[in-house]
């Protein structure tokens, strides 16, 4: 009798079967990733622009491990640092495995460490700290549990009980639709030196998901962060971003774009602001060496600077 009923309302609106299943999967509502990853994919266009002379040598000596070894070369870092990799055996997916624990080193003993592991299907924790002239100056802890639509995490800073110091950041997002996300972010930071003791900020989050193209943005009392992104072909991407800061009374704005050409195996990524920058970075894959090539140039006629940099990835 039900089946029946089924059948006959389908039949009464007009509406197939197949119809209806079309419509429930584009109602039907998925894991929007966490907060951090709102504007993931503007940022990835955007080209991250480097000066002097860098080189980079990654050698895998496992299935499970890794090392690296960089060389800069500049104005403003000169050194050398050597790098780490373990990626552990709990195998989540094809391409996701954890532990994952990163860290380099220099030769004045600055380390930098992280560490991500899935503990559960939902939960995932993260951590890292970093040890300045053999003192540690920064850690920070991260748990982050995903439901079926919506994601938590909590963020946890250095807390310095002489000081007393802390900070504590909430994240939540919500999968209102399949293509439109909501959400919050609360920052608690305690100390010394701000006004009051302390101090708490509040921001509302929003991310709408077309079929080639995503809307983003972050509001709070202090500043307003937009972001557009568009898929425009499947060699081009184009990205838009707005920075507004309401006490600072500025609002910087960028236009971004990527190409890439496959068959050359070559990446191009630039930008240009309303504050007269202009960047570009070129990433070409010289194959078939394990190599990696990569021009970036930084100008802006405004203040006459001029940045130029050169690397080499090997493996």
């Amino acid at each position: 009798m039900g089946a029946i009923s089924s059948r006959y309302r389908v039949f009464n609106s007009g509406l197939t079967s197949t119809d209806l299943q079309n419509i429930e999967n584009d109602n039907k509502r998925e894991n929007p990733g966490t907060l951090d990853e709102l504007h993931k994919k503007t940022k990835e266009v955007m080209p991250v622009n480097f000066e002097g002379g860098k080189l980079m040598v990654n050698r895998g000596l496992s299935n499970h491990f890794q090392m690296s070894h960089t060389l800069t070369m500049s104005s403003q870092q000169n050194g050398y640092k050597l790098g780490g990799t373990y990626i552990g055996t709990k195998q989540i997916s094809p391409t996701e495995a954890f532990p994952v624990v990163l860290g380099d080193v220099d030769p004045a003993g600055n380390v930098n460490c992280s560490l991500i592991h899935q503990l559960t299907p939902e939960i995932r924790v993260k951590g890292a700290a970093q040890i300045q002239e053999c003192k540690l100056t920064a850690t920070q802890g991260t748990v982050e549990y995903k439901g079926s639509d919506y994601s938590l995490a909590l963020v946890a800073g250095k807390p310095d009980f002489n000081d007393k110091s802390a900070m504590f950041v909430g994240h939540y997002l919500q999968s209102v639709t399949k293509r439109l996300a909501l959400g919050a972010e609360l920052v608690y930071q305690s100390g010394a030196r701000i006004m009051g003791g302390e101090i708490c900020i509040v921001s509302g989050a929003a991310r709408y998901t077309m079929d080639d193209s995503e809307v983003s943005a972050t509001l709070s009392a202090a500043n307003l962060h937009l972001c557009y992104f568009k898929q425009a072909s499947e060699q081009l991407q184009v990205v838009a971003e707005m920075d507004t800061s309401f006490r600072g009374m500025e609002s910087v704005g960028s236009i971004g774009y990527q190409v890439t050409i496959p068959k050359a195996d070559l990446v191009f990524r630039g930008m240009v602001d309303s504050n007269w920058n202009i960047g570009a970075v070129l990433e070409k894959k010289l194959q078939p060496l394990p190599f990696t090539f990569a021009l970036s140039g930084m100008a802006n006629q405004a203040k006459q600077q001029f940045k130029f940099g050169c690397g080499l990835i090997i493996g």
